[in-house]
């Protein structure tokens, strides 16, 4: 696509902002020591910190309110469809008033998905082992807006990757072979091929 020298700006009001982002599936611990997992698209990082977009009418964040750690999990852009799966289901009963007229109660959303437990390392939640990347967290700081949404701020303790993904001998992810999950405009895409490398990261690939 060309794009002209002229201002061709159309303002318009989109329903939602999703300009692209990581999907990820967050673990918290529900109240009876369990965990729940919940896909968000509300995802950024500095440094160790994280902070993340939660819609607050489901399970996830009345758990981290009470129970402040996570696992921050992404999955790769071929697990598109559990990922899905997973926004159906809600650990919350009786089903939150605003869910969509698809969405059923589910307390166990690994067997649902067909995924399977594994243990965290610095905080309580499971996590995913299907999931080629775990952040554990533990959270500092949750807002909630008069709308029902829910900024999340929390700092990582652990990271786990899967072997295939991290460069021999070094701490540094792939990044030509790691394919994140991207989430825009509520549709499922992966990664395009890589346009160019800054200077500072040349030696991380």
């Amino acid at each position: 696509m060309s794009i002209s020298s002229a201002s061709n700006h159309r303002t318009i009001t989109p329903s939602v902002l999703y300009f692209g982002t990581p999907v990820c599936v967050i673990s918290s611990e529900n109240p009876d020591g369990s965990t729940n997992l919940a896909p968000i698209s509300s995802y950024w990082a500095l440094g160790d910190h994280i902070v993340l977009g939660i819609d607050a009418g489901g399970r996830t964040v009345p758990n981290l309110l009470s129970r402040p750690e996570i696992v921050v999990g992404f999955p790769d852009e071929t697990q598109w469809e559990p990922v899905q799966r997973l926004g159906q289901l809600t650990g919350e009963y009786p089903i939150p008033a605003g869910k969509p007229d698809d969405t059923w109660y589910e307390p166990d959303k690994f067997a649902a998905v067909g995924w399977h437990r594994m243990p965290a390392t610095t905080v309580r939640p499971e996590r995913a082992a299907e999931l080629p990347v775990h952040l554990e967290a533990r959270v500092e700081n949750t807002q909630i807006s008069d709308d029902g949404l829910a900024i999340v701020h929390a700092r990582c303790s652990a990271v786990h990757v899967i072997d295939e993904l991290v460069i021999d001998g070094t701490h540094h992810i792939d990044t030509l072979r790691w394919r994140p999950l991207i989430y825009t405009f509520q549709h499922f895409f992966g990664l395009g091929e890589r346009r160019g490398i800054p200077p500072w990261a040349l030696n991380q690939r």
